[in-house]
């Protein structure tokens, strides 16, 4: 049986609530999720799939998601660094000088952030179904939206699934969020609906204040210089993982990144969307994990 264990840090005047599981001596792996995802969202196999391969799984969730605290965003907003402070609290909730970091979609750029400035914190990076640090895809999603030719200097935009289900604009709530997940699980492999409607529904059930989670979508648009700092300073072991279906950051943003940090290596997933809602694909991926 694991040992799970939870707790509160502390990140300022927040309170992020985490959860660790496995053998608290051994080296220990940073899950960082995605915009507006909890903890939760990273599967329980492949947290355990991580624990037999020898690590220590820690993962929390975000500010304004699930237990962590609820912050009035108009009042007072942050941004992607604040973000990835918050890691450094969790880490240094647990007494942890470093770890492995393995960020997904924003949680990757998070985990970027980290790795240029706070590379001592960071034995190696894992950047999951993201994009490159600093890139605005602001200019590429309104000519995709109005269906204008794409900039060949522009990463690709989102599918036009997803772009559609955005538009569609439906309703909140778990069976809306099943339909975006199965968006996000792209074409090929299967979609396992039951899955994602249970962590769909927990993730519910456990959040503060479900509307809070918002608030991401609004810090991810607000400038913050230090994105813009050059990926070649990356000193970490790194390993871009990301699925050539992803619907929301088609591969070509995989392979800038792999471009971008020195001796990082790219593992192209077969099928893979954007989520690990199909079933042995979080095992596949964690075996992916730099460690």
């Amino acid at each position: 049986m694991l040992d799970v264990r939870e707790r509160f840090v502390d990140s300022g005047p927040l309170r992020i609530w985490t959860e660790r599981v496995g053998d608290p001596a051994l080296p220990a792996v940073l899950m960082v999720m995605g915009s507006a995802a909890q903890g939760v969202s990273c599967p329980d196999e492949l947290v355990a799939r991580l624990v037999a391969r020898g690590v220590q799984v820690i993962r929390f969730d975000h500010r304004d998601t699930g237990r962590s605290s609820v912050v009035d965003f108009d009042a007072d907003p942050y941004t992607i660094p604040d973000l990835a402070r918050d890691c450094l609290a969790v880490l240094d909730g647990y007494d942890l000088g470093s770890a492995h970091v393995a960020g997904a979609s924003l949680g990757g750029i998070i985990a970027q952030w980290l790795a240029v400035h706070a590379p001592e914190r960071v034995r190696s990076l894992t950047v999951l179904s993201s994009s490159p640090m600093g890139h605005d895809p602001s200019a590429a999603w309104a000519r995709a939206r109005a269906g204008e030719p794409a900039d060949p200097d522009d990463l690709p935009p989102p599918s036009a699934e997803f772009l559609a289900h955005l538009a569609a604009g439906p309703p909140p709530g778990v069976e809306s969020d099943v339909a975006l997940f199965r968006v996000f699980n792209g074409p090929v492999r299967p979609f396992d609906e039951a899955a994602a409607r249970t962590m769909l529904e927990l993730a519910l059930s456990r959040a503060t204040d479900p509307a809070a989670a918002a608030n991401h979508h609004r810090a991810v648009w607000l400038d913050a210089p230090d994105l813009r700092a050059p990926l070649s300073s990356i000193t970490a072991p790194t390993a871009i993982v990301h699925g050539d279906q992803d619907p929301v950051y088609p591969l070509a943003h995989g392979e800038a990144l792999a471009a971008a940090i020195p001796g990082a290596v790219l593992h192209v997933v077969a099928g893979m969307g954007h989520v690990l809602t199909s079933p042995g694909l979080p095992e596949e991926v964690a075996d992916l994990i730099r460690l």
